[in-house]
């Protein structure tokens, strides 16, 4: 009996394994954080799995924008890694996290988002009609500014502070992901 269960559970798992491996096979997958990132999977389900996305999945649970991000969309996400968060002055994450801080969060957040599905051809196209620079307008009303050195696009937040694509063209069931080395922030 024992035996027959423990088998049960190496072929269940060797066949979430052979799902998982045949799934990541039939669907162009993009690598971030460790972590394949599915087409068929919306913005949240695949964030949760990148270990270079951590604070931001905090931050976006903090912010109570998991739902909103789940949703039908589509969204172009510009998502700062761990690594962009850790270059903001020490204590800005920990202060944003706090209750009280709610709507600040919410606004530095959805100033990441902008509506629609921009992939990268279609954002070096944008810059390429406006002469260098192409500026979106993020759900948080803020507006970015994209243009490109050499093959790399930037984004240059309305403070004056870029970020670089690190990763384009994750995409998702409700949008894409384009993965960028610092968090760009709104006017105050």
């Amino acid at each position: 009996m024992k035996t027959r269960r423990i088998i049960s559970g190496l072929v269940l798992v060797i066949t979430f394994m052979t799902t998982s491996v045949a799934l990541a096979q039939k669907e162009k997958t993009v690598n971030v954080g460790g972590a394949p990132m599915y087409p068929s999977k919306n913005i949240i389900e695949n964030a949760v799995n990148s270990k270079d996305h951590t604070t931001l999945v905090a931050a976006v649970k903090a912010a109570g924008l998991v739902e909103t991000l789940q949703g039908k969309g589509p969204f172009t996400v510009f998502a700062p890694t761990n690594a962009a968060f850790d270059k903001l002055p020490k204590g800005t994450v920990e202060t944003l996290l706090k209750p009280e801080n709610l709507k600040t969060l919410q606004t530095v957040l959805t100033y990441h988002v902008v509506s629609g599905k921009l992939n990268a051809s279609e954002l070096m196209n944008l810059i390429q009609k406006g002469n260098g620079k192409a500026v979106l307008k993020t759900v948080s009303g803020g507006t970015l500014t994209a243009w490109m050195k050499g093959k790399d696009v930037y984004l240059t937040d309305e403070n004056g502070n870029s970020a670089k694509v690190t990763i384009a063209d994750v995409n998702q069931s409700n949008g894409v992901i384009h993965v960028i080395d610092a968090v760009v922030t709104p006017k105050a």
